[in-house]
């Protein structure tokens, strides 16, 4: 199998570079940045390089010829955002769809996987009404809470435009992704907490997720380019959980402050607009934002059956995923000085 990869070098990237590389399969990767530490780990798993950027349409389809299957997990995911980086984000997620889908179609690749998210869909409801579980058939409302959700519903628009052109697409929407090193929300609240920084206060209670970690998903997605019909889509993620529930497994590791005081959204929300450009002052993503807040309105409780059952794919227990990623977390962290540098995602994990 020979793979022109996109986001290789991200955090669910490096996941499927993993998973790919102990199947045997040849990769192709696309690398703005070939000198950059993400990059030389790229080569150490004998990575073939390929100098490119998804947002320049320039030599893609050439660099896709002899390769069996493209698969686009190129994305900026970020809340908080400041004017330059939702341009870069809007480029990065919706044009670089369609550049590397439309090389794909002019290349002739056989078999095309685009990796698009939940988000694309849509919550599968709102708060304050009670979760209620959806699945690929759902159909995205028009309402969107985050200018990044607009970016995924834009993105899986042109994917499915592309389909109707004839290229043959599959579609994987993960749910909340999890795992070492994670550069998403709940990344960041979970090392709060493990570093004892964890204020006793939040929202979003009762707001209901489905986690899917991160290792499970880039096989899951290794599972459908080995067994998936073209033109299918498939949804990734695990058992639901609250907010509220998945503070209280947060309390099950040595940390900050226990939860004690959920405050409304309302209240919330402009502390967190004044949180926003420290974060980034201080050269973290601004984790604690208006979009965090906004985003707790919405319910993500997605079903996999399709994936387990056209797949075979299976999903970890919550508390063997959580036990796992927090025994990585810590790791990390005693390898690291500094508390911001704790708090910081890394660029890439050494095996």
């Amino acid at each position: 199998m020979k793979v022109f990869l996109t986001g290789a070098t991200g955090f669910i990237g490096q996941a499927l570079v993993r998973a790919m590389c102990k199947r045997g399969w040849h990769i192709n990767a696309l690398v703005r940045d070939t000198q950059a530490a993400s990059a030389q780990w790229l080569r150490q798993q004998e990575v073939t390089l390929v100098a490119g950027d998804v947002t320049e349409s320039s030599g893609l389809a050439d660099a896709m010829r002899g390769c069996n299957v493209v698969l686009h997990n190129a994305g900026v995911y970020e809340f908080g955002l400041d004017k330059a980086s939702i341009q870069r984000m809007q480029r990065v997620n919706v044009q670089g769809t369609d550049n590397v889908l439309g090389a794909a179609l002019k290349a002739g690749v056989p078999r095309t996987f685009h990796v698009s998210s939940t988000m694309a869909l849509g919550a599968s409801s709102y708060a304050p009404n009670e979760a209620s579980v959806a699945d690929e058939t759902k159909i995205h409302p028009g309402h969107f809470l985050t200018l990044y959700e607009r970016s995924k519903v834009d993105a899986h628009q042109v994917a499915l435009a592309y389909r109707k052109r004839g290229l043959p697409l599959n579609i994987l929407m993960p749910n909340a992704v999890a795992g070492i090193n994670d550069h998403s929300i709940f990344g960041y609240f979970l090392r709060l907490h493990l570093l004892h920084s964890m204020v006793p206060m939040a929202f979003g209670k009762e707001t209901v997720m489905s986690f899917v970690e991160v290792n499970a998903l880039a096989d899951g997605i290794c599972l459908a380019i080995e067994r998936a019909a073209s033109g299918q889509d498939y949804l990734f993620a695990g058992e639901p959980v609250t907010l509220g529930e998945l503070f209280q497994k947060f309390n099950r590791y040595p940390g900050g402050f226990k939860v004690r005081l959920w405050l409304p959204r309302w209240f919330m929300r402009p502390q967190m607009a004044v949180l926003e450009p420290l974060q980034r002052w201080l050269g973290l993503p601004a984790f604690m934002s208006r979009d965090t807040v906004d985003t707790s309105k919405g319910h993500f409780y997605f079903s996999s059956a399709k994936a387990q059952r056209d797949l075979g794919w299976k999903h970890p227990a919550p508390d063997v995923m959580w036990d796992a990623i927090v025994q990585g977390e810590y790791a990390l962290m005693n390898q690291r000085k500094g508390f911001l540098n704790r708090l910081r995602q890394q660029s890439v994990v050494q095996d």
